[in-house]
């Protein structure tokens, strides 16, 4: 009796330490909504860059530092979105590691850098990482984030599979909805002024021409020559809609506005979700196509 009740101390104790979840860290929080989704309750996700915070000016903290490495997988975004200080403190976390944009095409910013205001560019990026924008590109990203799940807790191989597939019809729908949505908008309207350079794919997928004044990545403020050109842009081109981001700094958007004599329009969120209406990426996306298509209208 004694070695029954041992026994099966024994084998509720394994299937306890089996069933704790795989902990993971996102670099930033869409990507830590998309682990979630697909990870479901096999996963814990903690995010480094929380909601409404700017992942391009954002420094790591030593509780950051503490959290890579007490993780069992990390995955980042990839493409130069993640600093270089970010980079070199996940790979001293020595912890598996894995990047949602491996293998994808991604966009060199020279061929869209004729959407920008700038005539000089500080960026150190050579494509541009905000592939997010897109989803139809998202197939293949959540895809590489299933993967890595897979390779951390194979184990969960089927039941992340079955997420994965669920999650690819949602992304096919949302891509059905822009595409009714952007449809209705005569080309020549699809212009829109944002506050940084995150919508290219969002403006290649769907025809939908982007202006801004800041560039990918870009830390310091726009010059004046800069905010020049860009009104000169905005008047020559007839742009109709400006939006703000979630994460920049209005200011530079409201100058524009008085002199262009263009309202602005509303708010997308480029790099990070928020709690009011964007704290999943399909809402997210759904808020920024809704905004747009209002805004060109």
């Amino acid at each position: 009796m004694k070695k029954w009740l041992m026994m099966l101390g024994l084998m509720l104790w394994s299937s306890l330490l089996y069933a704790e979840p795989l902990k993971v860290t996102a670099t930033f929080s869409i990507l830590g909504d998309i682990v979630r989704q697909i990870g479901g309750e096999r996963v814990v996700v903690g995010e480094i860059i929380h909601a409404d915070t700017d992942a391009h000016v954002y420094r790591l903290t030593p509780q950051d530092i503490q959290t890579l490495r007490q993780s069992q997988l990390i995955i980042a975004n990839g493409l130069g979105f993640e600093s270089a200080e970010f980079n070199r403190a996940i790979q001293a976390a020595k912890v598996p590691f894995a990047v949602a944009t491996k293998n994808m095409k991604a966009m060199s910013l020279g061929s869209h850098e004729h959407a920008h205001a700038h005539g000089h560019h500080h960026h150190h990026h050579t494509y541009d990482p905000h592939i997010w924008q897109d989803p139809v590109l998202m197939q293949t990203y959540v895809r590489n984030v299933a993967d890595a799940l897979i390779d951390a807790d194979p184990q969960g191989k089927n039941y992340y599979e079955q997420r994965l597939n669920h999650y690819s019809g949602s992304l096919k729908e949302l891509h059905q909805y822009a595409q009714n949505r952007f449809s209705v908008i005569p080309e020549k309207q699809r212009k829109v002024l944002t506050s940084h350079q995150a919508f290219s794919y969002l403006g290649a997928r769907y025809r939908i021409q982007f202006f801004a004044p800041q560039g990918i990545a870009e830390e310091s403020e726009p010059s004046a020559k800069d905010v020049a050109n860009i009104i000169r842009i905005t008047k020559k081109e007839n742009v109709r809609a400006i939006l703000m981001e979630n994460i920049k700094n209005p200011k530079l958007l409201q100058q524009i506005t008085r002199e262009t004599q263009v309202k602005v329009s509303g708010k997308l969120y480029s790099d990070a979700l928020s709690p009011q209406n964007a704290d999943t990426y399909i809402k997210m996306m759904r808020h920024n196509i809704d905004t747009l298509a209002d805004a060109m209208q």
